[in-house]
């Protein structure tokens, strides 16, 4: 991983920030949508700092500069970033948040600037007020990015895509219908209107699917739903003929993206000028917003006393898949088990048998090349995972021509790859060895698998959420003094974004406020790393469903998990003797329903078929 020279940047920076009167200056990763992969005009933080991770948020004072991001990349920060930054480790003891560290950098009122699209009000409102508590001056908002201004002309230019309509024997689900959902929740809420600034709820709501942020199938856009009217914010040039009549015939207007700011404010001064005539403020039937929506917009909405708010009622409805995408989801893992499948036959093969030397980006390309012959195909859903020896510990490693490793048969090989296709999203990661493996190594798979067992068969009643399910996944590496620094499982979207609010299983407070419901689509994907060594990660996706039991204690339905990935575990990793006998026969049963839905994709004889055979013989 290079490391970028930032010296020149943070120089040009800081002549901006006396130029706007401005003593520390936030950089967060989201773009004006809050989307937690971005288009590469919106790259400002990698631009300023270096470092390309998902996650992560950039502070620049005139004397220093930092950069926050989670565990799951403390590794590639510290490889990217050079030495005019300080890593912010977060999560680890006595390390402080970028909030706190920006808060203590403002003592003596010190005036705090951010570009106000790019960051939440929630979070604009926090951070304002940890500023005052540590003596620092005012959060101000800097209409003017000054990392783009330091950019300039080499700045990407913002996509223009075309938008495409999803036809509705995928989604499940017409327009319709969706918007009289909303209505009803929003009537149910006494609010005036909702106002849509996430480009998947936006994308999901409309049916709509587009191209402008890479391997996220959304566009950029805006939405304001209200009783009686529904307008998408877009880019005409993005609409063809065929979009704008189907927009049209569901009763949806069209408006310019660069719009919304105003209308915005317009639909704020509707509610002050109602609430003059009629009825006191306090009875206003405010404007729902998203606890993501950008400071700039709820402040064009006319702030606290007309927007209120939430989380997202859209949100929660796309994350309760209908019949349609739950089984567009089994049948397009099957599909992608498949092209999982002959990929590490051919894998094997090259390396053991051919001797060749492939490098991990021309073992990826491989894979891709693989799954664009599947039905369905559209993209990948993220950049894949590659990884030998000890890249496999960097969780989020992204290798590139040029700048990645030959694939070593005697060491650990991690590959988290994943596809969009028309009838849904996949996310699945398989650790192989094709030598001999350590000892270390396979108790250290064999104490992920038991984890990743753990979380598949187990049963909860409705109203658990995910943070109390996360410990399950762990309990083995526990025993051990082991862990990992991620997440055991995010949602996932249906032909959306890989990355899915607001469930999830694993220690983030949001976790903890959304219990797991029938419907739901998330991954279980516990892991444990050795940096400088080696990394493992066992990921399936499950959809959440009723179960039956013998009892129903509080006269409450019982939930649990129904597995749609379709890949063999690697069975030279296995310690057996630390498996129980209940485990063993989930892993036969497991390797069973692989085998009978993914062979009839392979021919006899063929490489595939024998390694898939291999693969799944039982225990």
């Amino acid at each position: 991983m290079d490391t970028v020279n930032s010296t020149e940047r943070l120089t040009h920076l800081r002549q901006l920030m006396r130029i706007y009167k401005v003593d520390i200056y936030i950089i967060p990763s989201e773009d004006s949508h809050a989307s937690e992969y971005i288009a590469p005009c919106d790259a400002r933080r990698e631009f300023i700092s270096g470092f390309s991770g998902s996650a992560g948020c950039a502070v620049v004072t005139h004397e220093k500069a930092a950069l926050a991001t989670d565990g799951r990349y403390f590794n590639q920060a510290s490889k990217q970033l050079d030495t005019n930054w300080l890593l912010l480790k977060q999560g680890l003891q006595d390390v402080p948040t970028w909030q706190e560290w920006s808060a203590e950098q403002s003592e003596g009122g010190k005036i705090v600037g951010v570009d106000p699209t790019v960051i939440s009000a929630p979070e604009a409102r926090k951070l304002a007020e940890k500023i005052k508590k540590r003596g620092g001056g005012d959060l101000v908002a800097i209409e003017e990015n000054l990392v783009d201004q330091v950019w300039g002309a080499s700045r990407p230019l913002m996509p223009s895509e075309p938008v495409k309509i999803l036809a509705q024997h995928f989604a499940g689900k017409d327009v319709k219908t969706k918007l009289d959902e909303l209505r009803k929740e929003l009537e149910k809420k006494k609010s005036s209107g909702f106002i849509v600034s996430l480009l998947d709820e936006i994308a999901w709501l409309f049916n709509l699917r587009g191209n402008d942020i890479p391997y996220n199938p959304v566009f950029f856009s805006y939405a304001t739903i209200t009783p009686d009217a529904a307008t998408l914010y877009v880019s005409s040039s993005k609409l063809n003929s065929e979009c704008t009549t189907y927009l049209t015939d569901n009763g949806v207007y069209i408006r310019p993206y660069e719009s919304i700011f105003d209308d915005a404010e317009a639909l704020g001064q509707s509610l002050g000028a109602a609430s003059d005539e009629s009825q006191p403020e306090s009875k206003i039937k405010k404007f729902l917003v998203s606890t993501k929506t950008s400071w700039a917009l709820k402040r064009a909405l006319g702030g606290e006393a007309k927007v209120e708010e939430t989380r997202s009622p859209i949100g929660d409805a796309k994350a309760i898949k209908n019949e349609t995408e739950l089984e567009g989801m089994r049948q397009c893992h099957i599909r992608d088990g498949a092209a999982l499948i002959e990929y590490f036959a051919w894998l094997e093969n090259q390396l053991v048998a051919e001797k060749a030397q492939i490098d991990e980006v021309a073992a990826a390309d491989r894979l891709q090349a693989i799954r664009t012959r599947q039905k369905h195909f559209v993209g990948l859903s993220f950049d894949t995972i590659s990884s030998t020896g000890a890249n496999a510990a960097v969780i989020h490693y992204k290798p590139e021509p040029g700048n990645c490793s030959i694939i070593d048969p005697k060491e650990i090989y991690l590959c988290d790859s994943g596809a969009q296709y028309f009838d849904g999203t996949t996310d699945t990661t398989r650790t192989l060895h094709f030598g001999e493996p350590t000892e270390m190594e396979r108790k250290a798979y064999t104490l992920v698998l038991k984890g990743h067992i753990a979380i598949d068969v187990s049963i909860f009643p409705k109203g658990t959420s995910g943070f109390a399910l996360d410990s399950l996944a762990r309990q083995f590496l526990w025993e051990h003094g082991l862990d990992y620094r991620h997440g055991t499982g995010h949602g996932v979207g249906s032909y959306l974004n890989v990355h899915e609010g607001p469930i999830g299983i694993g220690t983030r407070i949001q976790y903890s406020e959304v219990p797991l419901a029938p419907g739901n689509v998330i991954s279980n994907e516990p892991g444990y790393y050795e940096d400088g060594s080696f990394g493992i990660r066992i990921e399936n996706i499950v959809m959440v469903r009723e179960v039956e039991t013998k009892h129903q204690f509080g006269d409450k339905p019982y939930l649990g998990f129904e597995h749609v990935t379709m890949v063999p575990y690697c069975r030279k990793l296995i310690d057996e003797t630390l498996l129980t006998a209940r485990e063993k026969n989930w892993l036969n049963e497991y390797h069973a329903d692989v085998h009978a839905k993914t062979k009839d994709f392979f021919q006899a004889g063929s490489l595939a078929l024998k390694w898939l055979e291999r693969e799944t013989t039982p225990i």
